[in-house]
């Protein structure tokens, strides 16, 4: 079943995007380490057509650091200059940097030599809602220019930041492709919060992270939920979270719902510990 999303002001967005491609000098894509290819909009990659690029793996802090290590190598396999870091951690911000000024180290020895004075290197910065965008700029600024939240879709506008005397970014609203093929995709999403969860059945992304995680996290379910990997009967499973966690109605039933929001809260917060939701097929 293909998800179906794709309100006016994406549209829009796209729009700006394609407008503003031909200020900038490269392109920082900024992804979830969680997912990184899901999180990957394909549209954009038709807009971004062949401008420099670097891939920002989002959130690695809460990601699995050998799942991430593997991503980084499969951009790099793919000709792709490809970071991860944590928003939260200084050295992180002063790598980003480095490599945005090397990215836009050969625009500049151009001007250099059309006898034309360097500037600061321009990039764009996209990705889709939620991912992280606006906390990033606020740390490379080093202060407080971009409204951050934690609901998808909050930066609205086109924004030019300065960092540093180093490069300038072109902040653009997070955008989303029309509707997900793959039904799979959707679910990933939605599990780490990039989409609204109304788009989905919250029970069924739970269910579809708890099948993920005991093919491949099985230890870490049954640390958090005494879940183990020969549980099959999803409700079973549900039915023993909500009974460990205390997810129960009057009569001792359980809140099935309120598992949900137990498990996905768990998840996003990094409660269930760091997980990464795919694996790059190499």
């Amino acid at each position: 079943m293909a998800i179906q999303w794709f309100p006016g002001h994406m549209a829009k967005a796209r729009r700006q995007v394609e407008e503003k491609l031909k200020l900038v000098d490269f392109v920082m894509e900024l992804v979830d380490a969680r997912a990184p290819l899901s999180s990957q909009n394909p549209m954009l990659q038709e807009v971004l057509q062949n401008k420099p690029k670097m891939i920002v793996l989002m959130k690695r802090d809460l990601a699995d650091q050998r799942e991430t290590d593997k991503w980084i190598s499969y951009f790099k396999e793919n000709n792709i200059t490809a970071i991860a870091i944590n928003v939260n951690d200084k050295a992180d911000i002063k790598r980003v940097i480095q490599l945005g000024k090397e990215l836009g180290k050969d625009k500049m020895e151009k001007l250099m030599k059309k006898g034309i004075q360097p500037r600061a290197a321009r990039a764009m910065i996209v990705g889709i809602p939620n991912v992280g965008k606006s906390t990033l700029i606020n740390r490379l600024a080093n202060k407080n220019i971009a409204k951050t939240g934690d609901k998808p879709g909050v930066t609205k506008q086109q924004l030019w930041i300065k960092v540093k005397k180093d490069f300038e970014l072109l902040d653009t609203p997070g955008i989303l492709w029309p509707k997900f093929e793959d039904e799979i995709v959707g679910y990933r999403l939605a599990a780490i919060g990039t989409i609204k969860d109304q788009l989905l059945s919250l029970q069924d992304i739970v269910a579809f992270v708890i099948t993920y995680m005991q093919e491949h996290y099985p230890e870490k379910l049954e640390d958090r939920y005494s879940i183990t990997r020969d549980m099959d009967d999803m409700l079973e499973i549900f039915e023993a979270i909500g009974k460990q966690r205390g997810a129960l109605e009057s009569g001792g039933h359980v809140n099935f719902q309120k598992v949900s929001d137990i498990v996905i809260r768990d998840l996003r917060t990094g409660r269930l510990g760091n997980i990464t939701l795919e694996t790059p097929q190499v």
